[in-house]
């Protein structure tokens, strides 16, 4: 769930979706396949937040199964090099550490990610929330470890074999990273991610 290795992969790492966003405010960077990506720049910050909106095979359902599968993360998310469960919270929220591979000279990049989700009162909609996350990991060798991250995503059922999902991600990769070297990839690590899960859920739905 993020580049050119470089922020894409963590602009892409965890995905989300916010319907409160101001719509006007969003530059279209890429549309293919039926997924859209978008940015738009952040008040204060020299990174943009990247927003993708599509529609993928499935069911709810599927689609957290397939993001509470920690560890197989890597087979879905962009550059993403190994992921793995910290601490089961309750049914609906979990812990989890993940590791990003660098292009060179970049340092690698880790994380602790705080993963939540709820059905939204009175309707089948579901609410997704992965943040950044204190005190549950020690800073390890050889890792920049990220000191801000934020996704939110919208999953609505649009029918009982496809869901739409919209999904918003902010990022403060740490360390340094050239901002005009994110940017520029921006497009391409949420858009890749999007691909993989689209094949993850459609294999899950077949093989209901």
């Amino acid at each position: 769930m993020i580049t050119i290795r470089l922020l894409i992969l963590l602009a892409i790492i965890w995905l989300g979706a916010l319907n409160g966003f101001a719509q006007n405010n969003w530059e279209l960077k890429k549309n293919e396949n039926g997924i859209a990506v978008y940015t738009r720049g952040i008040a204060n910050e020299k990174l943009k937040e990247i927003r993708v909106v599509c529609e993928l095979p499935g069911t709810t359902a599927g689609l957290i199964s397939v993001l509470q599968n920690v560890s197989g993360h890597a087979d879905w998310v962009y550059l993403t090099e190994k992921a793995t469960l910290v601490k089961k919270i309750n049914q609906y929220a979990f812990v989890y550490y993940t590791t990003t591979d660098m292009p060179w000279p970049v340092t690698d990049r880790d994380l602790v990610v705080e993963f939540s989700y709820q059905e939204i009162p009175g309707t089948k909609n579901l609410a997704i929330q992965a943040k950044s996350a204190e005190g549950y990991v020690p800073p390890k060798k050889g890792y920049v470890r990220v000191p801000y991250s934020l996704a939110t995503w919208e999953v609505v059922p649009v029918t009982k074999d496809k869901i739409k999902i919209d999904y918003v991600f902010r990022v403060n990769p740490g360390g340094t990273i050239p901002s005009w070297l994110v940017n520029i990839a921006a497009a391409t690590g949420p858009y890749n991610t999007f691909v993989k899960l689209r094949e993850m859920l459609a294999e899950k739905h077949a093989g209901k």
